[in-house]
């Protein structure tokens, strides 16, 4: 058995039409806040925290997050996750979700930052059913390094598994290795340093929204390089490289905004913490 240094469990129901938690759990190095319902909106925001302010070289970590039928939810961290050193282990986290039918999850960390020999490895897996609705994002950052290169870290790895009604729809990994991949050339980074990943699923998806989300891309001023990409069941994944975090988080964050105005008709939350 794993002696996790944090661990966190949450499972949200829809109460009368307001989702609101049936149990929270946490233990060591995770923690999460007391519910934000942000623009009167009926679901709530939880913002996840490690209060160790970083994971460290043997971490691991462990979240499981589920969603009965009708329950809605913003996930996102208080700040950016720092991975540092790790000379003899990898710092490892795996995380969980389980989506009934008409549920709705919001999965919006903060970027990721490696910095100088950092190893770090996640996992994310999906159980949905059938009508419910996801949209993830994770952002990849060089962290500083003394001599100033650009990927000083020694590998990042983060494999995401979708399931619908328990048949494999997306499977995503990415890897990357500067020791032992030329990372910035064709194929890898492609002379970018910052590396988004946004991933929707949701019944609502059509060629009019795609069409949105490419003139959304396309109003971005700054080098960037985009691909959109339809998935075997109704939903989307967008790839993103540019030189800067905050290019990123601007292009998903329209495009984040472009979805809820199309779907639900309403604006998202502002969940920065800057």
């Amino acid at each position: 058995m794993t002696d996790w240094t944090g661990i966190l469990e949450l499972d949200l129901e829809n109460r009368q039409g307001r989702t609101v938690a049936k149990k929270v759990y946490f233990q060591g190095a995770l923690k999460v806040m007391r519910p934000v319902y942000l623009n009167n909106y009926n679901f709530p925001c939880y913002y996840l925290l490690n209060p160790g302010g970083g994971y460290l070289d043997g971490d691991t970590y462990r979240m499981k997050v589920t969603l009965d039928e009708g329950a809605e939810v913003t996930l996102t961290t208080q700040s950016a996750t720092k991975v540092y050193k790790t000379p003899s282990k990898e710092a490892y986290q795996e995380t969980e979700f389980h989506l009934k039918k008409d549920s709705y999850l919001e999965y919006l960390p903060d970027p990721l930052i490696a910095y100088q020999d950092a190893r770090y490895f996640q996992k994310n897996t999906v159980y949905m059913e059938k009508g419910a609705t996801l949209l993830y994002s994770d952002i990849l950052t060089p962290g500083w390094s003394p001599e100033g290169k650009q990927f000083s870290y020694d590998q990042l790895r983060l494999i995401n598994e979708i399931y619908m009604d328990n048949e494999l729809i997306a499977f995503d990994h990415i890897n990357l290795n500067p020791g032992a991949q030329e990372i910035g050339g064709l194929g890898f980074m492609e002379g970018y340093t910052h590396l988004g990943s946004l991933i929707v699923i949701g019944e609502k998806t059509d060629s009019a929204l795609l069409d949105l989300l490419y003139e959304t891309i396309n109003e971005e001023t700054a080098d960037i390089k985009a691909g959109l990409s339809e998935l075997y069941v109704p939903g989307f994944t967008i790839r993103l490289l540019a030189n800067s975090t905050q290019v990123i988080e601007r292009v998903f964050t329209a495009c984040h905004h472009a979805i809820s105005n199309q779907w639900y008709q309403m604006k998202p939350s502002f969940l920065r913490k800057y």
